[in-house]
């Protein structure tokens, strides 16, 4: 980590500096003089203005330029290591285990979610993941099958973290970070984080601890979501921005979560609803 934050490729300079030439349709400060020479065909006591162009700074990102070098450092360690593994994750792992794996890592993280409906005070939906929990730990072979949100239980997975704690109770995102290799976060996420992860079940010890376990499901985890992120990474690279781009659709989705909780988000999809089987007479 310390050599990829230390070491910047002069590729990567370069990729920052055609970012920069991209994003130069900013704010625009008008400055009028008068001329003292005009040039050839202006008379004299005519006004010229000079137009001179600036990127327009988002006020909530004010590590722009560092965060530019990271994502431009990210995209590099993206295409020639993450991209490529991630391709062969998704080919040579069928389907199914796929989602079992990914089903299972997000069971872990339910009694998470549990608590955190519990601090925003909605124990509806708090004992609703509390069910799902208990109901995929049991029948559905320790998380790996998401039996829980098929009828009759008709419980779906929701997203919920300390960030989103924070959030809630009207704490604001902070400054835009972009940490090289692991993405684009805010200080609020970074703090919420944190306490996710030393309130989850991976704290209690056993084998969640080991060395192996942390190695592998970390590995799994970053190919799993690089592979289900690969329309949203290509529309970003092809977008005129990609740098603000990317920054501006995690922090439209941050802002969503807490909007939802307050009930002022989008509206959530319809539960499945089980279809009763016609009998006979």
């Amino acid at each position: 980590m310390l050599g990829t934050m230390l070491f910047v490729p002069p590729a990567a300079v370069a990729a920052v500096s055609t970012l920069q030439a991209q994003q130069s349709a900013g704010t625009q400060a008008r400055v009028t003089q008068r001329a003292g020479n005009p040039p050839a065909g202006a008379e004299a006591g005519e006004q010229q203005e000079i137009v001179v162009s600036a990127r327009a700074r988002m006020p909530g990102d004010p590590l722009e330029k560092v965060n530019a070098l990271s994502f431009a450092v990210t995209n590099q360690i993206d295409d020639a290591v993450t991209a490529p593994a991630s391709r062969v994750y998704a080919h040579v792992v069928p389907k199914p285990v796929r989602h079992g794996l990914r089903n299972f890592f997000a069971n872990l993280g339910e009694p998470v979610v549990f608590a955190n409906y519990l601090l925003q005070l909605k124990p509806g939906k708090a004992f609703e993941t509390a069910g799902r929990f208990a109901i995929n730990t049991t029948v559905g072979l320790g998380g790996t099958l998401d039996v829980a949100v098929r009828c009759p239980f008709n419980l779906p997975r929701r997203q919920n973290g300390f960030s989103d704690t924070l959030g809630f109770y009207g704490v604001k995102p902070g400054p835009f970070l972009f940490v090289p290799v692991a993405g684009p976060t805010t200080v609020r996420d970074v703090v919420g984080g944190l306490v996710d992860f030393f309130a989850s079940p991976a704290m209690i010890g056993g084998p969640f601890r080991s060395r192996a376990y942390v190695i592998s499901s970390a590995t799994v985890r970053i190919l799993d979501r690089r592979d289900r992120k690969e329309a949203m990474l290509d529309g970003v690279r092809k977008s005129d921005d990609p740098y603000a781009t990317r920054r501006n659709l995690y922090l439209q989705r941050q802002r969503e979560r807490v909007e939802a909780l307050h009930g002022e988000g989008p509206p959530a999809p319809p539960p499945h609803r089980c279809r009763r089987r016609e009998v006979s007479r």
